[in-house]
């Protein structure tokens, strides 16, 4: 089989095109076909490596967290997947050696979940990390519950950062599923239409307008939850908009990587901080988030394209570099990688 690999860290040219033999799964295992991989922030990082970074984990990594594709084996004692199944993956590469981005994987079967047959591997490919990190930042809210499902956001307020991202695409569309009132900030017009294909029902942008006033013209109350991409520079702005016991959940450090708050405002306003990274989130809150993303699926609430906000950007398996070079330069959509035929 064909898989991208890199045996040392550094620019994007470091991935190379290989063969390997199509591996076995084991005891609570399956082999899944790839058919179309993601390409998420967190994958160039690790492969970029850096100051600071730690050493590789594995001699060889094949990169890619998230993909979607059909299960071709499976091994003794998994349950509930069959060879034939259509499927989506989720920190494929967490803690492991190969990932999404060759044209076979082998994974623990608690990370592979059914694609709703009426859902694209597009669709598949798009979830994991931006899907999950979204569902995990929507249900940490001292009175919003730790689950998503139509009406668990009914009567909220949310303000998602960044509604042109990835993470902040899907937080509209799963905030929207779940009944809430999403507002969003945005750069620029081309964003402001997407963050509006994606379902925002008051889209601000930042750059020619006064969020904070602008939000609580809006909402005088306050929000109930911020779902926030870059801390470091709006955290005025989020304690400024946001109601008492509200959550601001932070799944990025955008802007900067130390932040400076007021305790006594924030004792005031009883608020929440939050931080997100899928790693280390536990396996139940990965568990409910595959079963709630897998439902909002099945109800046609996780569309992608550039109809539904969220541009694809497409490249075959051979040129992973290139689309690895294209999230890491900050293309508005999603990357995709093409590693087999549907």
């Amino acid at each position: 089989m064909k898989a991208i690999s890199y045996t040392r860290t550094g620019a994007p040219d470091v991935l190379q095109l290989v063969e390997r033999e199509r591996p076995e799964p084991g005891p609570g295992e399956v082999r899944v076909r790839i058919v179309v991989a993601g390409v998420n922030p967190t994958d160039w990082k690790s492969r970029r490596g850096g100051p600071g970074a730690q050493p590789m984990a594995f001699p060889e990594v094949v990169p890619g967290q998230d993909g979607a594709g059909v299960v071709d084996a499976v091994g003794p004692g998994v349950e509930g997947l069959t060879a034939g199944d259509r499927v989506w993956t989720f920190l494929a590469a967490h803690q492991r050696p190969t990932g999404t981005a060759q044209e076979f994987t082998v994974l623990p079967a608690e990370r592979v979940v059914l694609l709703p047959h009426q859902a694209s591997f597009d669709v598949g490919a798009s979830l994991g990390v931006p899907a999950m990190t979204a569902h995990r930042a929507l249900t940490v809210g001292e009175d919003v519950g730790a689950r998503l499902a139509p009406g668990s956001l009914a009567g909220a307020h949310v303000l998602v950062s960044g509604g042109a991202g990835a993470v902040g695409h899907a937080a509209i569309q799963l905030a929207r599923w779940a009944g809430a009132t999403v507002l969003t900030t945005v750069s620029g017009p081309e964003k402001a239409a997407l963050a509006t294909a994606a379902g925002a029902h008051h889209v601000v942008n930042y750059r020619e307008q006064d969020v904070a006033e602008v939000v609580r013209g809006l909402v005088p109350d306050g929000v109930d939850l911020v779902v926030e991409v870059a801390l470091v520079p709006n955290v005025a702005i989020d304690l400024a908009v946001v109601r008492p016991r509200a959550t601001i959940a932070s799944y990025a450090n955008d802007g900067g990587d130390t932040v400076t708050l007021d305790v006594r405002s924030n004792m005031v306003l009883n608020t929440r901080l939050q931080f997100v990274l899928l790693y280390t989130v536990g396996g139940a809150a990965l568990a409910a988030a595959a079963e709630d993303v897998t439902a909002a699926v099945l109800d046609g609430a996780l569309p992608v394209g550039a109809e539904h906000g969220l541009p694809l950007h497409r490249f075959p398996l051979q040129r992973t570099a290139d689309a690895h070079a294209a999230v890491e330069e900050g293309a508005v959509g999603k990357v995709l990688v093409d590693v087999t035929p549907a």
